[in-house]
């Protein structure tokens, strides 16, 4: 993909990470391939919730093909988050099989993948770390051996993070969406639909068959007389 073809695929995903309440992107269009990130942390079962995590993420003019890179500005003390603030985690590696960490081409990127992808599985990540072979290993073993001591280092990291709230930004509380339209339940529909007609059947014509009936009822009492009088 050129440049430009990059340009349009990104320009495309940010548009649509605008409409999203767990993020904040602040892009300048004249530097496209270097986002700055504000990633949030909006879950009250989680012990980062609260977090407004500065991040940047940094594109070549061959994405989507190759994957991009994202780094943390505060450091974090997590199993999955070297020092420095870079992540490890499989969708940002180069596409295709690794036999020597044993990860999947499906686990890794792919130009299916995209920022919205990556700032999920990040979050995620978050919240369970993958402490078998960790980027931090004290924070891998504190996670496993004292989850407690661990939480609470998180929520001070959490706390301190909101340092970097920009001005005149407002947190969200939540980012549960409006609740779907009521749908009209099937038995009740179907049920007004008998009411009605009889699956096609009106109340007019129901009075058409009595009538019918009656018509009928006449005509054979009249054939009797006759009969009768012919007798």
């Amino acid at each position: 993909m050129s440049a430009i073809g990059a340009k349009q695929r990104l320009m495309g995903e940010y548009k649509e990470l605008e409409k999203e309440k767990w993020v904040n992107v602040e892009l300048d269009e004249q530097a496209l391939f270097k986002w700055s990130i504000g990633l949030m942390v909006i879950n009250s079962d989680s012990a980062f919730d609260g977090a407004y995590f500065k991040a940047e993420m940094t594109f070549t003019d061959k994405y989507p093909y190759d994957p991009p890179t994202f780094k943390f500005k505060r450091p974090i003390f997590h199993p999955n988050i070297y020092p420095d603030g870079k992540v490890c985690i499989s969708i940002l590696h180069a596409p295709g099989e690794d036999e020597q960490s044993g990860e999947q081409a499906n686990e890794r990127w792919s130009p299916l993948q995209g920022v919205q992808t990556v700032l999920r599985s990040i979050l995620l990540l978050l919240d369970d770390p993958e402490i078998s072979s960790p980027a931090n290993v004290d924070a891998g073993v504190l996670y496993r051996d004292n989850r407690e001591q661990y939480n609470a280092k998180a929520k001070a990291t959490a706390q301190a993070s909101k340092a970097d709230i920009p001005e005149g930004f407002e947190m969200p509380k939540t980012v549960e969406e409006a609740p779907p339209v009521k749908v009209i339940d099937d038995d009740d529909f179907w049920n007004e639909q008998e009411d009605e007609d009889d699956f096609g059947a009106s109340e007019s014509s129901g009075e058409m068959e009595e009538d019918e009936e009656g018509e009928d009822q006449e005509f054979e009492s009249e054939d009797e007389e006759q009969e009768e009088e012919e007798l």
